[in-house]
């Protein structure tokens, strides 16, 4: 993967009588292979900063580049393509279907992409062995905890061999030490499987164990350093 580029990139809607400007001339460029989170304040624009690169919704103005590919110029049903091959979603409520069971959540991306189910099934159990799930294949969602609920999601966001993962308070529905096990658990997938991470969180002491910390103030980037000096200037 080329990485993922962001310019001028600006989301406004309405909301009742108001206008509110989630985002105004965001620049950014996350480099393949890194390991990034987003912080700021409820209302900074974090989670529209998420979906915009995601392509779940398209900016007011500015422009996308995945991979190399100027996104504004794609038809809807090549932008979902592109979303479905290329970048996996961790959402903070797992999003499982209570209906199907572990093996058949991770699937599901397959299902909408026309991948091989038969390798999909292979990597599945990759998937879940490496997220401590070998034994739960069979469980459906309400017979798993929240910790194990996200490790679902995760094997579910990697199966498709997504270049980028979004991630959107993967921790924030886990206790302390859960958390800490997801966040080795996607370290390891980001340099075993060279996947690039990018992580909205409010939680400031998960953002300093990533490489590079951005943050949003009023839909702009107040700033963007490596995770050590954010740590030293938050401390």
């Amino acid at each position: 993967m080329k990485g993922i580029e962001l310019h001028q990139l600006t989301k406004h809607y309405r909301q009742g009588a108001a206008t509110v400007r989630a985002l105004e001339g965001v620049d950014l460029r996350i480099e393949s292979g890194e390991f990034t989170s987003i912080v700021g304040r409820s209302g900074s624009g974090k989670t529209t900063l998420l979906d915009l690169a995601g392509l779940l919704m398209r900016p007011t103005s500015g422009k996308i580049v995945i991979d190399g590919v100027d996104t504004g110029s794609l038809s809807d049903r090549r932008r979902a393509d592109l979303r479905g091959r290329r970048i996996g979603f961790v959402f903070q409520e797992y999003n499982l279907l209570a209906t199907l069971n572990v093996v058949e959540n991770v699937l599901l991306p397959l299902r909408y992409t026309a991948g091989d189910l038969r390798q999909g099934r292979e990597r599945a159990a990759r998937l879940l062995k490496a997220v401590g799930l070998a034994d739960r294949t069979a469980h459906r969602p309400g017979q798993l905890s929240g910790g194990q609920q996200q490790r679902v999601a995760i094997a579910r966001a990697l199966i498709n061999r997504p270049a980028l993962v979004l991630a959107d308070e993967p921790t924030g529905a886990v206790d302390s030490e859960t958390s800490a096990q997801l966040m080795m658990l996607m370290r390891e997938l980001n340099r075993d499987e060279g996947v690039t991470f990018v992580f909205v969180t409010h939680d400031l002491e998960l953002a300093a164990q990533t490489d590079r910390v951005i943050q949003l103030r009023d839909g702009r980037v107040l700033s963007d350093q490596p995770a050590s000096r954010f740590a030293e200037s938050a401390a």
